[in-house]
């Protein structure tokens, strides 16, 4: 079950403006790069469930979770149907993120009052999201979108809610064009969770990053 509701983690999402991603099939390398982002801020994850197990991974994660990252905000993104977004949320889910506009998966969530972002690339598509109670629309994917198509959403939706992701990078030059294109958050995966050369992580570097980029983030919405 959700630890915490859909208001709140809207909350959170609009108040840090940003969401790490971040994948891997080893539970102790994923606690540790989890709390890498929890040491520099970040409070919420988008466990984007994209291998085998991953929701044996994700379950564990989770519990680590409420056990020693107090107020870190769990959740599950790359889900593509409504028996995945059930399983996720009976591991403790709270919120659910999809790549593509999905109703069956907006009613399980909404029956359980879990937030869940929805992937859109069309102005249609958003408003039927928001129809069906999506919050903040994920634009999926946002290096082909880019700012510029935030801005012309926001024109005649003024109210629509948009998290970017894909292209989003922890610099200021291009958190600028997004935050200033009125994005609410962004969502950030390797340009944030680096590696080394020989593919382990970049703990140090995670948690700096992290630091940075919401450091940013704040400075760009005074």
């Amino acid at each position: 079950m959700a630890q915490f509701t859909r208001i709140e983690v809207a909350n959170v999402m609009k108040e840090t403006g940003m969401i790490p991603l971040f994948f891997n099939n080893n539970i102790e390398l994923s606690k540790q790069v989890l709390k890498a982002c929890y040491d520099g801020g970040a409070r919420l994850m988008e466990f984007t469930a994209r291998g085998d197990f991953a929701h044996e991974v994700f379950g564990e994660l989770t519990k680590y979770a409420i056990k020693e990252l107090p107020g870190m905000i769990m959740g599950v993104g790359s889900v593509t149907d409504a028996a995945a977004a059930s399983l996720y949320m009976a591991l403790g889910a709270n919120f659910i993120v999809t790549p593509v506009l999905r109703e069956d998966i907006a009613i399980v969530c909404n029956r359980r009052k879990v937030l869940w972002s929805s992937g859109c690339g069309t102005l249609t598509e958003i408003a039927r999201a928001e129809e069906l109670g999506c919050e903040i629309v994920k634009l999926f994917p946002g290096d082909i979108y880019g700012p510029q198509f935030v801005k012309g959403v926001k024109g005649p939706q003024p109210w629509t809610s948009i998290m970017p992701t894909g292209g989003v990078s922890p610099t200021k030059e291009n958190l600028k064009g997004w935050f200033d294109a009125g994005v609410t958050c962004v969502g950030m995966g390797s340009k944030l969770i680096s590696k080394h050369a020989d593919g382990t992580y970049d703990l140090a570097k995670i948690e700096s990053d992290t630091r940075a980029a919401l450091r940013i983030i704040k400075d760009l919405r005074k």
